[in-house]
C-alpha cells in the first residue's frame, strides 16, 4: 500500500510507515485505524482538515457466540474490539440464557459458534439453539444477520451447528449480510476475513440507530482469559507462540494386569510467564511418529528432502513437515475430496456421491491417511502436492490435573495412550502415544494454556459441590481438590470416581484417601464396572444417592462432569433426571425444566470430549 503523494511525510517517514503497514493484515490495520482516529483529535491543528464520517458509526451489532473450549469467546471479543475500532456500537452475548424472544428485539447480529463431538451444540448454547430450531421461534424480519461456525473436518457433521442456525435464521425471515464461514480447527486466518468482510458488507447496508436494551442473562465478554503476561526472556507466550514445556516426570497409574494405560505428566512453566485456573486446559502440540511418517514415505516413494511450505509460510524438508506441521493420520470427507482432485478416482467420487454417506461413513470408520494412499495410488505424487491436502498439527487439549497455587510453574495432566487395531494395521493416538513412548524426561513439547470459564469452581468458595469424573475425567477434579485444599475452603466436596478395575485402575487412590482422612474430601463413591459379573458405572452411583444428591443440589451445590461425550454424560444426564422424578416428586417435564434452571445458573457444568 502506498500513501498519496499529498500526504504530509517526509520521504523516510513514508517509506517506514508504508513499511509497516505492508505487513499488517486486514484486522489489524482496521484497529489501527481505530485507534489513530481516537488519538487524532487530540492533536494540535493549523488549519481545518478534511474530515469524513465513518459509515459505520453509531451503528448497533449484537455479536452472539456459543462456545464450548472458549475459543468462540475469545473470537468474539476480538470482534467486539475491532467493530468499535471502525465505529459500530458492539456488544457482546453468550448464548447461556439468551432467548428467541431477545433475539427478535436484534437488528444486527454476527453469530460465532462451534459444533461439539458428533454435530452436537456447545453445552451451554443447547437450550438456545433448541428454542431457535423450535416451531415457536419468533419471525426475524427485522434482522440482519452472519454466521462464523467453528468445527473439524475429521467429524462427520463438520460446522453442523453453524450452518444450522445460518439456514434457520434465513427461514425466519433474516437477512443475511454476509455470507457464513465455516472454519477447522486452524481458525485464525479465515476468521479474520470473515470479520473484516462481515463488518465492510454491514457498513453498506445498516443505518446508525440507538442501540437496543436487550434484558437477558447472558453475560458480556471482551476476551478469552486475562493479558498476556511477559516471560523471563520477554517473550509473551500463547497460542501464536507456545512455550517449550519441559517434561519433568511421566508416571504410569496403571497397576500391573490393566489393560489400560493412562499416564500422569508434570511440566514445567518456569520463564513461560504463563498460569492457569481450575477447570482450564492446555494446549499441547505433538509430533508424528517416525514410524508412521517412514510408512508413508515408504508408500508414496517420496524424497524426505524435499521441500515444502510448513508452518508460518515456512521452508521445510518433506520429512520435518510430516513430523512436526501436518496432520497425517486423520482421514476425513474434506482431506478424501481434496485427494480425489489428484487422484481422478471412480471409487472415491462414488463414496463422495451425497447418496451414499453411510457407504463413505464405513469407509472412514478407523482409517487413517495411510490407507487412503494404499487404497487409491497416485502415480508419481510429489510431496509438495501430498501436503497440499493436508490440514496443519492441530493442537491437543487436556483438562488440566493440578492447582497452579499448589504448583506454582508446573502443569499436570492425565493421559491415556489410545491404541487399537484396525483393517489389519496397528494404530494408535498422535498425541498420547507421542507422549508415552517419544517424550523422554527433561524433553520438551510446545504447550499454552487455555482458558475454560465454562467449567469454573463456585465464586463462593463455601458452595458444596459435586464432581462426577470416570477415567481420565478425573483430571480437573484433582486441580478443584488441590485448589481448595491449598486455600483452606469451607465447602464440601463429593466426587463420583469409575474406571475397570479396583486393584489396577484407581488412579490417584492414595492422594484421594488422603484428602479424606484430613477432611478435603467429604464424599468419595467409587464405580469399578469389571470387578462383579454385572457393570456398575458412575450414573448407578448417582442413582444409589439419589436422595443426598437432591438434597445438596436444594441446598445450592454445584455439579461438574468431566469424561466420555458419547455416552457416559448422557448417562449421568439422564440420572439427574431420574433423581429430580424419584426424590423431588417431579413429573419429567418439570424435572427437565429444574435441570435447565441448573445449567442456566451455571450450577451444572460439563467439560467433555
Amino acid at each position: 500500500m502506498q500513501l498519496p503523494d499529498q500526504a504530509p511525510f517526509s520521504s523516510e517517514q513514508r517509506q517506514a510507515i508504508e513499511g509497516a503497514i505492508s505487513v499488517l493484515t486486514a484486522e489489524q490495520n482496521a484497529w489501527l485505524s481505530g485507534f489513530l482516529a481516537g488519538i487524532g483529535g487530540n492533536a494540535p491543528r493549523t488549519a481545518p482538515a478534511a474530515h469524513t464520517a465513518h459509515p459505520s458509526k453509531g451503528i448497533p451489532l449484537t455479536i452472539l457466540f456459543g462456545t464450548e473450549s472458549g475459543n468462540c469467546e475469545e473470537l468474539a471479543g476480538r470482534a467486539k474490539e475491532l467493530a468499535e475500532a471502525q465505529g459500530f456500537m458492539p456488544t457482546v452475548k453468550d448464548m447461556s440464557g439468551f432467548t428467541p424472544e431477545a433475539l427478535s428485539q436484534i437488528t444486527n447480529l454476527a453469530i460465532i459458534v462451534s459444533t461439539w463431538g458428533e454435530g452436537d451444540p456447545p453445552d451451554s448454547a443447547s437450550t438456545f439453539y433448541k428454542a431457535v430450531m423450535d416451531s415457536k421461534c419468533p419471525r426475524l424480519e427485522q434482522t440482519r444477520f452472519s454466521v462464523l461456525a467453528l468445527g473439524d473436518t475429521s467429524y462427520e457433521h463438520f460446522c453442523k451447528i453453524g450452518r444450522d442456525l445460518d439456514q434457520r435464521l434465513e427461514e425466519l425471515g433474516a437477512k443475511r449480510y454476509h455470507p457464513r464461514t465455516d472454519c477447522d480447527v486452524d481458525f485464525e486466518e479465515p476468521y479474520q476475513k470473515w470479520i473484516g468482510g462481515a463488518l465492510q458488507s454491514l457498513a453498506k447496508v445498516a443505518q446508525p440507530e440507538p442501540a437496543r436494551a436487550v434484558v437477558v442473562n447472558g453475560s458480556s465478554s471482551s476476551s478469552n482469559g486475562s493479558a498476556p503476561v511477559p516471560s523471563t526472556n520477554g517473550q509473551v507466550y500463547g497460542k501464536k507462540n507456545p512455550f517449550p514445556a519441559l517434561l519433568k516426570e511421566r508416571i504410569l497409574l496403571n497397576g500391573t494386569g490393566s489393560i489400560k494405560e493412562t499416564w500422569h505428566l508434570e511440566l514445567s512453566l518456569e520463564g513461560s510467564g504463563m498460569s492457569y485456573e481450575p477447570g482450564d486446559a492446555l494446549a499441547l502440540i505433538p509430533a508424528n511418529s517416525q514410524d508412521v511418517v517412514d510408512t508413508i514415505m515408504d508408500t508414496c516413494c517420496f524424497d524426505p528432502r524435499e521441500r515444502v511450505s510448513g508452518n508460518a509460510g515456512s521452508e521445510v524438508t518433506l520429512r520435518e513437515a510430516l513430523t512436526r506441521h501436518y496432520d497425517v493420520t486423520g482421514l476425513s470427507k474434506n482431506i478424501l475430496k481434496k485427494y480425489n482432485e489428484k487422484a481422478g478416482s471412480d471409487k472415491i467420487a462414488q463414496l463422495l456421491d451425497p447418496d451414499n454417506g453411510e457407504e463413505l461413513h464405513k469407509y472412514l470408520w478407523g482409517r487413517q491417511i495411510i490407507d487412503m494412499l494404499e487404497d487409491f495410488p497416485i502415480k508419481g505424487l510429489s510431496g509438495a502436492e501430498f501436503v497440499s491436502i493436508l490440514r496443519k498439527m492441530p493442537p491437543r487439549l487436556y483438562s488440566i490435573a493440578s492447582s497452579f497455587r499448589a504448583h506454582p510453574d508446573e502443569v499436570h495432566l492425565t493421559i491415556a495412550a489410545v491404541r487399537y487395531e484396525a483393517y489389519g494395521r496397528q494404530r494408535k493416538g498422535v498425541a498420547s502415544t507421542f507422549i508415552a513412548d517419544d517424550l523422554s524426561a527433561g524433553g520438551t513439547v510446545p504447550v499454552y494454556t487455555h482458558t475454560n470459564k465454562n467449567f469454573r469452581l463456585p465464586a463462593d468458595a463455601d458452595t458444596p459441590i459435586i464432581m462426577v469424573g470416570p477415567g481420565t475425567g478425573i483430571a480437573p477434579f484433582r486441580a478443584f481438590i488441590e485448589e481448595r485444599a491449598v486455600n483452606g475452603t469451607k465447602g464440601a466436596n463429593w466426587l463420583f470416581f469409575g474406571d475397570q478395575r479396583y486393584n489396577y485402575d484407581f488412579l490417584y487412590q492414595l492422594e484421594w484417601q488422603d484428602y479424606l482422612k484430613k477432611g478435603v474430601l467429604n464424599r468419595l463413591d467409587v464405580a469399578f464396572s469389571r470387578d462383579q459379573p454385572e457393570k456398575i458405572y458412575v450414573q448407578d452411583r448417582l442413582l444409589e444417592n439419589g436422595k443426598e444428591i437432591y438434597r445438596w443440589l436444594e441446598e445450592g451445590a454445584h455439579f461438574y462432569v468431566c469424561g466420555d461425550a458419547s455416552r457416559m454424560a448422557n448417562d449421568v444426564h439422564n440420572a439427574l433426571i431420574k433423581i429430580a422424578q424419584t426424590a423431588g416428586g417431579k413429573s419429567e417435564d418439570a424435572a427437565n425444566a429444574w435441570f435447565e434452571d441448573l445449567r442456566k445458573q451455571k450450577r451444572y457444568q460439563r467439560d467433555v470430549y
